[in-house]
C-alpha cells in the first residue's frame, strides 16, 4: 500500500516564504523517486496558486460550510471547484467545526471529486466522522499537538483505537498526528495501524525542513 506522508504548513511564516517553495520542490523530487510514499501538502489558501505551480498534491487547510455569497473574510465550500488543489483538510483541532457542517462539507467535496482529510481527536470523533465517508481520516489528539511528545509513544491506543473503530465502519484509511517528530515515530505510527501521518511544526519550525522531509519519507517508504 502508498503510505500517507502530509505535512500541514498552520500559518508558520515558513508557510508563506521561500522555505515553502523549496518544500514544494522537495515533495515533488520525492515523490518521484519514492513510490511508496503519497506526499500532502496542506497549505494556505493564498499560497495555492504559487506552490501548485511546483508540485501538484496541494490540500487547503480548511473550508467554511457555506454556498456562494456575501461572507467575506470566508472560504466558500463552493469554491472548491474552481480551486487547483486535490482535496482539503477539515475539523483540524485548531478550527473546529460541528458534526452538521463536516458533513456538508465532505458532501460537497466528494460531489466536486476532491478529496477530504477530516481530523478527529478521539476514537470516538473518528468513527462518527468514518459515517460521513470521507477520503481519510486524522487522529489528533489536541493535547499532543506541537508537544514534541509523539502520539505512537505517549497514547499508541488512540491510533490502535481508532483504526479498529473506523475499520468497523468504513475502510478508511487513518492517519496518525500529534507531537510525531521523528522518522521513527512516524514509523511507529504505521506499525500500529495506521496509513501515514499528519505532522506539522517537525517540518515548518525545524531548521533544515528538506532535511526532515527527506529523513520522514525515506523511514516511511521502507517500511
Amino acid at each position: 500500500m502508498r503510505y500517507v506522508f502530509a505535512i500541514n504548513f498552520k500559518s508558520y511564516e515558513t508557510a508563506y516564504n521561500n522555505v515553502a517553495l523549496d518544500i514544494a520542490r522537495t515533495a515533488n523530487q520525492l515523490t518521484s523517486k519514492y513510490n511508496n510514499v503519497r506526499i500532502i501538502l496542506a497549505v494556505p489558501s493564498v499560497m495555492v496558486s504559487k506552490l501548485n505551480s511546483i508540485y501538484d498534491d496541494i490540500f487547503l487547510q480548511h473550508l467554511d460550510p457555506l454556498e456562494f455569497g456575501a461572507y467575506t473574510g470566508y472560504l466558500s465550500a463552493d469554491s472548491l471547484k474552481y480551486l487547483e488543489v486535490k482535496g482539503t483538510l477539515v475539523n483540524h483541532s485548531e478550527h473546529k467545526i460541528i458534526y452538521r457542517d463536516i458533513e456538508k462539507i465532505v458532501k460537497k467535496i466528494k460531489d466536486v471529486g476532491k478529496e477530504s482529510l477530516v481530523c478527529a481527536d478521539t476514537s470516538g470523533e473518528a468513527a462518527g466522522i468514518a459515517y460521513l465517508d470521507p477520503t481519510m481520516i486524522a487522529v489528533e489528539p489536541p493535547e499532543l499537538i506541537g508537544s514534541g511528545i509523539p502520539v505512537s509513544r505517549a497514547k499508541p491506543e488512540i491510533i490502535t483505537d481508532s483504526v479498529s473503530a473506523v475499520k468497523k465502519i468504513k475502510n478508511i484509511p487513518v492517519l496518525a498526528g500529534a507531537g510525531i517528530t521523528m522518522p521513527d515515530d512516524a514509523v511507529k505510527a504505521i506499525e500500529l495501524g495506521s496509513s501515514g501521518v499528519l505532522i506539522a511544526s517537525a517540518v515548518m519550525k525545524a531548521k533544515d525542513p528538506n532535511k526532515v522531509i527527506i529523513n520522514f519519507v525515506e523511514a516511511i517508504n521502507g517500511i
